[in-house]
């Protein structure tokens, strides 16, 4: 079998802000909403292994449909803001769509499902269109509406279904904003109301089912802050007709009905216990899951609670007694966040995870000792992610997005793990306003803009260059003379009123004595102004870390732009960076350069009459390319420095105008060939064109040829393309490799050949495209090439003294490595195999 072109080395991503719209399956699989699509996770592999798309709204419910054997599920259902359900079937290792339900009228917000009957599953689901839906999936791939309960104008917020005790059954729980708890049975086909539990004051979030022998245990979770444990169990013929005896205290019972065939069963609901330590609305409830041993189900008495008060809560019946305690406390500290909206429990109960309001996962994992402790755990933007670049050396990337966030992330490799996998081991900026764009200046500067008029330069603190020295493996001291570490302020933090990092350095971080603390010089004293704590990293840190010590310091602010930031570029000289703002007149239109030596405005370059959309330095440095809204382009050269004139200066060399402008709509992209003798521009009117030739094959830098026109046929590409880019690394034959990012979220590869007769679209062949499973689900917003050839994290494996080195180089350097940012909250990296293209 031929190796893929394509490979997906990792996916950043988090969970969408819904309550059930995470899932741990029995399989260790942990399955969550992630915008329009569902993604895998493996907790232990620590990576993404699947992404699903086939909803076009956003996915607000997840459950997997666990087997009453316990082993890993093949079935997976979802619901989403496209008012649909979808049940996702394992075939060949690989997940596909198999059944679709449709019938709701709004969003759907919560799922349950299980098999009746082989191969048959009962799935219900609760939407904010005051209905709950009974369907019934067969093998045939169709599903039937069996039952739709309309509650009015209440909405039910949770759905859970189980098998009775001692029979086959269906037992549905609906808890909802009545906060009551509804239990309706079907039997013979008919769904019959059974009894409504009271005794939650406010909305019910949460409901579950958890089978205990011949008894069935339901949990609710309530906005009044408590969790409610109500127990099931079937009552004998005789239990039924005993006179009450009045003088035992006992909790009241409520009886109910059930008739499955001819027979006829009483069932009894008694309140068993009431769970208080919470101090805000609980989200969520999850029963450990069951074993399977011997051939039956052991199920634990444990239950986990999670609520908008920052903690998750561990509950179980104390050994002696039988009272529920609590067992453990987990949750977060800091940070601007709310709570969490949902829980789950691995399939051993070793490990517990939480989502929380920004989308972040929490894991805690339990050590040898009974302690609980917190773990890695994939990461990710939750709005859309703008732009990214990679550093200088190509070892890190960074990415900002309309979450306010820039992140970076980086491989790390566990002592004895056969690959490094991604991380976010950074959160540099945590701003008010959403982020638009950002330019790497050095190997550890950058500049962002955000929909502000003020562009801010940030650099790495001591503190982050000796952590990512830790976590990716490469020598401290290396790092610190290459980025002049004397002046580096240990971290950053942010002032509670403010936007700006401000710097922390090592005398700020002295404690105070007791003498100093009684004599407070102002009112400010008494405030403690930084939050940050210098980390010492092995292991890529937790969100709560995240929030404030990884922060980097502000050392600039740029003013100039009389609107929102729109895009950013730097040359690789790292002397100049140039950025434009949204406009709609030309005045605003110009693009304004900066010294990076100085941080002063060089230069006004006006030429455009709408927003320039993206700008790129040619990689010589001598040449930079704008791209408009207005469909056309202009090139600007560096003028050779004179003595009046030393700093960088540059004037317009060639545009397109009206009739020679050949885009019919927005520029969207452009990019320079690696020899920085053509750029290539794509658009919404679906055509990529590639321009020069910019520099005349025999002579020196200097002379640029008089007349710069499309060297390439139109490549349609059938759709929008909002982001292209030349790979840096040259395929055989002289040709050069592009990949061109679609409005539908493709990703297609290209060869292009100079020289050959463009008439004829010879000089283009497609070389690969994302399949279905690789492919964003929203437009792809920017692609970025890895600097140089080869894999992060895996060029420096090969431990000292050992041989074959020579064909480990070879084959290293026949990859590439391509990231990607989707307005669908992800980023993505992939693996391109030049020899396979």
């Amino acid at each position: 079998m031929a190796a893929p072109v394509i490979e997906t080395c990792h996916v950043a991503c988090c969970a969408n802000r819904t309550p059930n719209v995470v899932s741990w399956g029995r399989g260790g699989t942990i399955a969550f909403g992630t915008c329009t699509s569902v993604a895998l996770y493996d907790p232990q592999e620590r990576r993404v292994v699947a992404v699903l798309n086939g909803h076009t709204g956003r996915v607000n419910t997840v459950q997997w449909i666990h087997r009453e054997d316990c082993a890993p599920e093949s079935h997976l259902v979802s619901g989403g803001s496209d008012n649909r359900l979808i049940v996702w079937e394992v075939k060949n290792g690989k997940f596909i769509e198999s059944v679709e339900c449709k019938g709701h009228t709004g969003p759907v917000c919560a799922v349950d499902a299980i098999y009746v009957e082989d191969p048959k599953i009962l799935v219900a689901s609760s939407s904010s269109d005051s209905t709950v839906r009974l369907w019934l999936c067969n093998g045939a791939k169709e599903a039937e509406c069996l039952h739709t309960l309309s509650f009015g104008s209440s909405f039910m917020m949770d759905v859970s279904l189980a098998l009775l005790p001692g029979s086959r059954v269906p037992i549905l729980a609906c808890g909802g904003d009545n906060s009551q708890v509804h239990l309706y049975v079907l039997s013979n086909g008919e769904l019959q109301k059974a009894m409504s539990l009271q005794g939650h004051d406010d909305w019910v979030r949460g409901v579950a089912w958890a089978s205990l022998g011949g008894e069935l245990l339901l949990a609710s979770c309530s906005q009044d802050c408590l969790i409610r444990v109500w127990r099931l169990c079937a009552k004998s013929g005789t239990d039924a007709r005993i006179e009450d005896n009045l003088t035992i205290i006992k909790m009241k019972e409520d009886v109910f009905k059930v008739k499955d065939g001819d027979v006829s069963s009483v069932f009894a609901v008694s309140l068993e216990t009431v769970l208080a330590g919470h101090e805000n609305w609980v989200y969520g409830v999850h029963w450990q899951p069951p074993l399977y041993k011997g051939g039956e189900q052991k199920q634990f008495l444990s239950l986990l609670s999670a609520s908008m008060d920052k903690t998750m809560i561990l509950w179980a019946p104390e050994e002696g007694s039988g009272v529920w305690v609590e067992q453990v406390r987990v949750g977060e500290v800091g940070g601007n966040t709310l709570g969490f909206y949902g829980c789950q429990m691995s399939p051993d109960g070793s490990m517990i995870v939480a989502h929380a309001f920004h989308g972040a996962l929490h894991l805690w994992c339990k050590d040898k000792e009974g302690h609980w402790r917190p773990g890695v755990v994939i990461s990710g933007h939750f709005n859309e992610v703008q732009d990214l670049s990679w550093d200088p050396e190509g070892e890190f990337i960074l990415s900002v997005g309309s979450d306010q966030t820039t992140r970076l992330f980086t491989p790390w490799r566990k002592q004895d793990a056969k690959q490094a996998t991604w991380h976010e081991i950074s959160r540099p900026q945590i701003h008010g306003y959403d982020m638009q764009c950002l330019a790497m200046v050095g190997r550890f500067q950058f500049v962002s803009g955000a929909d502000e008029k003020v562009l801010r330069v940030f650099q790495a603190p001591r503190n982050f260059v000796e952590n990512f020295a830790n976590i990716s493996g490469t020598s401290r001291e290396k790092l610190l003379t290459s980025s002049d570490s004397a002046s580096l302020p240990e971290g950053a933090s942010t002032p509670a009123l403010g936007l700006s990092n401000k710097a922390v350095f090592q005398g700020d971080l002295a404690q105070k004595t007791n003498e100093e603390e009684r004599q407070f010089n102002s009112v400010s004293d008494q405030y403690q102004e930084s939050y940050f704590h210098p980390l010492i990293m092995t292991e890529p840190p937790p969100e709560d870390h995240l929030l404030q010590n990884t922060l980097w310091p502000e050392v600039q602010k740029l003013y100039g732009h009389g609107f929102e930031m729109f895009c950013l570029a730097s040359d690789s000289a790292r002397t100049v960076v140039a950025s434009a703002c949204k406009a709609s007149k030309a005045e605003h239109a110009a693009v304004l350069l900066w010294s990076t030596a100085t941080w002063r405005q060089l230069q006004t370059l006006p030429s455009h009459t709408l927003t320039v959309t993206q700008m790129a330095f040619s990689p010589d440095a001598q040449l930079l390319l704008a791209v408009s809204r207005d469909r056309t382009w202009s090139l600007w050269r560096r003028n050779l420095p004179t003595p009046e004139s030393p700093e960088p200066q540059f004037s317009l060399y060639a545009h397109t105008g009206k009739n020679t402008a050949i885009h019919s709509r927005i520029i969207w992209s452009c990019d320079w060939s690696p020899d920085s003798k053509y750029f290539v521009t794509s658009s919404r009117d679906k055509k990529v064109i590639v321009w020069g030739p910019c520099r005349l094959e025999d002579s020196g830098d200097t002379i640029i040829p008089p007349e710069i026109k499309p060297c390439s046929s139109i490549l349609d590409v059938g759709d929008s393309a909002t982001a292209v880019a030349f790979c840096p690394v040259l395929c055989s034959e002289n040709s050069y490799l592009l990949a061109v990012g679609l409005e539908s979220g493709r990703i297609l590869l290209y060869r292009w050949r100079p020289g050959q007769e463009p008439a004829g679209g010879r000089d283009w062949s497609s070389c690969g495209e994302t399949d279905i499973l690789q492919s964003h689900a929203l437009r792809v917003k920017r692609l970025r090439w890895r600097p140089r050839t080869g894999r992060v994290g895996q060029e420096n494996n090969k431990k000292d003294g050992q041989t074959d080195g020579e064909s480990e180089v070879e084959e290293e350097s026949s990859w590439v490595q391509l990231a990607s940012a989707s307005a669908d909250r992800s980023v993505k990296i992939f693996n391109i195999n030049k020899r396979a293209l």
